[in-house]
């Protein structure tokens, strides 16, 4: 029935927000008892097993071309060995409501680089005016992270600066070129390609997860992060993609920061001053801008969106 499907589909979406918004918190809290890097590869080996679990029997669970297997685990090092682990580590340092913010840059890097890759979505100078208020706005942010939380703090942010643009630019590159995939087993793939590295990195670096220091808050975090915050939200996502429009799903950006701060401090005892929310306004003010509706030009294509590339996750 049409009630039913409209009421499924506001369900979908309100989970999808509130998910993703407490998600940064989970990660704040599990960190005070497991090490970014194993965090991350334990994370995501979790995610896999459920991914493939409900994916068997249902779609296509290998690629069609060989070489598909090159732009997986390329993307898939970018989005889950470079970004997430930085992220990670970051959120050591820096609130997990300003790490979504600053996770929210990924479309405005993906405006940059599908601007360079992508024929079909040229630079509008609508979108290049939104990158350059959000950029400002993440200037003022790590400025006052210096500031007032030292180096590391810094080095925190600008950290997740740079995965949030190896994430966008893995996004660009699957959207260059389309996979017959479904899109739960692109994401298990990637899954799959980033943690390879992080699993023996996690060893070196962070030693034996046996010892680590296993109490009930950090399994909470850990499977939470994995079947709510991985497995069930990107199978959320790639339902809703064909019952909304683009532009309906891109608001999940401007939701998700704003739903991350009010996650950290009613529930995480965060303190953000001043700058660092004015910060923070630029940024989705940008993000907002960046989503706005263009008209094209007359002779132009209809200029390609990608949602998934429009959507920080944690």
């Amino acid at each position: 029935m049409p009630g039913q499907r409209k009421l499924a589909i506001v369900a979908a979406y309100a989970v999808l927000c509130v998910v993703w918004s407490s998600t940064w918190l989970a990660i704040k809290v599990g960190l005070r008892d497991l090490p970014p890097i194993s965090f991350v590869a334990i994370r995501f080996i979790i995610a896999v097993a459920v991914l493939m679990a409900v994916s068997i029997g249902r779609v296509r669970l290998l690629p069609v071309r060989r070489s598909d297997y090159s732009l997986l685990a390329f993307t898939g090092l970018l989005m889950f060995a470079l970004n997430y682990p930085l992220l990670f580590w970051g959120e050591k340092y820096v609130s997990s409501g300003l790490a979504a913010v600053l996770q929210a840059t990924i479309p405005i890097f993906g405006m940059l680089f599908a601007h360079l890759l992508l024929p079909e979505e040229p630079m509008r100078w609508q979108r290049l005016a939104g990158a350059l208020l959000a950029l400002g706005g993440v200037a003022l942010i790590c400025g006052r992270l210096l500031d007032r939380s030292g180096m590391l703090a810094f080095w925190g942010g600008l950290g997740i600066v740079l995965g949030a643009a190896g994430a966008a630019y893995s996004n660009v590159l699957l959207k260059r070129r389309a996979l017959e995939l479904a899109p739960a087993m692109i994401a298990a793939w990637q899954m799959f390609f980033g943690i390879i590295p992080l699993i023996a990195l996690g060893f070196a670096v962070d030693g034996n997860p046996v010892r680590f220091h296993w109490g009930a808050m950090a399994w909470f975090c850990l499977l939470y992060l994995a079947v709510i915050g991985s497995a069930l939200t990107f199978l959320l996502l790639y339902w809703l993609l064909p019952r909304m429009t683009v532009t309906n799903l891109q608001t999940i950006s401007l939701i998700t920061p704003p739903g991350a701060v009010a996650f950290g401090w009613f529930l995480g005892g965060e303190t953000f001053s001043l700058w660092s929310l004015l910060g923070a306004g630029f940024v989705l003010a940008g993000v907002w801008i960046i989503f706005s509706k263009i008209k094209p030009p007359l002779r132009a294509e209809k200029l390609r969106e990608e949602p998934s590339a429009a959507l920080p996750r944690a």
